[in-house]
């Protein structure tokens, strides 16, 4: 079968599930939000996180609405970096009402001691708090980089001295390599590790099992990426319909709804939807009337992955 003929096969498949996914997206739950317990912390965060993302280039006004409304759905898990425009701009106010009862994390692209403190303080600022929840090495995808973040004078001396400091409350790393998410974990005793947990991935690439194996042995809290993602964009193709995803997201709204609920149904704490406000709105809707799949919906949903081209690959690092 021919790679358009599997996707055209994935949207008839997604179609026949219809009658069951679509409770999830077009009804509107009024219990809150499940939380989870996030590994050896005993922090209890929801089963849905906030992606910074989302409020992205958005206006004082509208990132206010939306941080407002996923409180009031149960969100407290909100997730944020540097790399995101003007994301820890528009977060930092909208969420200063609900600090205190919000769990707050961010990240560092820096390597080093100085420049990764440098973001620290410059993000405290931009989000208008005096200690970040969780504090996580961002994208962890290359071993140099572990070697860099691990060495003397990497970044984790920032991270062990602000944390003593009362700045940070947990560390952890996101991760986009098998390999070197096994690495950092052998190597040091992270709280958290945030990686995609994805179906496609899984079944057509290997790629996050071992993870989740080697996360789980040692109490980790896990929190997972790309839930409702599904394959890349064609090559070359510049301009899509989702300019806050990188990746091609999973059909709107039955096999998105779908895969977050396969995300779900793993030892995971809590799922990351994409930046996509349609998106995000649609994950709330799914965690608050939150059913692991039956086996008819899972079976519908792995054969739409069927040779599909995963957005990561095993053997990645360099």
């Amino acid at each position: 079968m021919q790679r358009r003929d599997f996707i055209k096969h994935s949207a008839i498949t997604a179609a026949t599930v219809a009658s069951s996914s679509q409770i999830h997206a077009k009804s509107t739950p009024t219990q809150p939000i499940a939380k989870r317990t996030l590994g050896k912390t005993g922090e209890q965060l929801s089963i849905i996180g906030f992606g910074g993302i989302v409020v992205m280039d958005d206006s004082p006004g509208g990132s206010s609405n939306i941080v407002s409304e996923a409180v009031d759905r149960g969100i407290n898990y909100f997730d944020v970096a540097p790399s995101y425009g003007n994301a820890q701009e528009r977060l930092g106010p909208a969420l200063a009402p609900y600090r205190n009862k919000s769990f707050l994390a961010c990240k560092t692209e820096g390597r080093m001691k100085d420049d990764s403190r440098k973001q620290l303080e410059e993000s405290l600022r931009l989000l208008k708090t005096d200690h970040l929840d969780l504090y996580q090495f961002h994208a962890l995808t290359k071993m140099t980089d572990l070697d860099k973040v691990l060495g003397p004078g990497g970044a984790m001396e920032t991270m062990e001295a602000a944390k003593k400091e009362g700045k940070i409350r947990y560390i952890g790393f996101s991760v986009h390599s098998a390999e070197t998410a096994l690495a950092a974990m052998d190597r040091y005793n992270f709280d958290t590790v945030l990686f995609p947990v994805n179906w496609v991935l899984f079944t057509q690439a290997n790629f996050g099992p071992q993870i989740l194996k080697r996360a789980q042995e040692k109490n980790m809290g896990i929190l997972a990426l790309k839930g409702m993602a599904k394959t890349t964009w064609p090559a070359g193709q510049k301009d899509h319909p989702q300019p806050k995803c990188w990746y091609q997201p999973a059909a709107y709204p039955d096999e998105a709804s779908l895969g977050l609920r396969w995300t779900l149904g793993h030892p995971v704490t809590a799922a990351l939807p994409p930046g996509d406000e349609r998106y995000f709105r649609l994950a709330m809707d799914v965690a608050q009337s939150y059913k692991p799949l039956e086996p008819h919906e899972e079976q519908a949903l792995l054969s739409g992955g069927y040779g599909v081209e995963p957005i990561f690959h095993l053997g990645n690092d360099v």
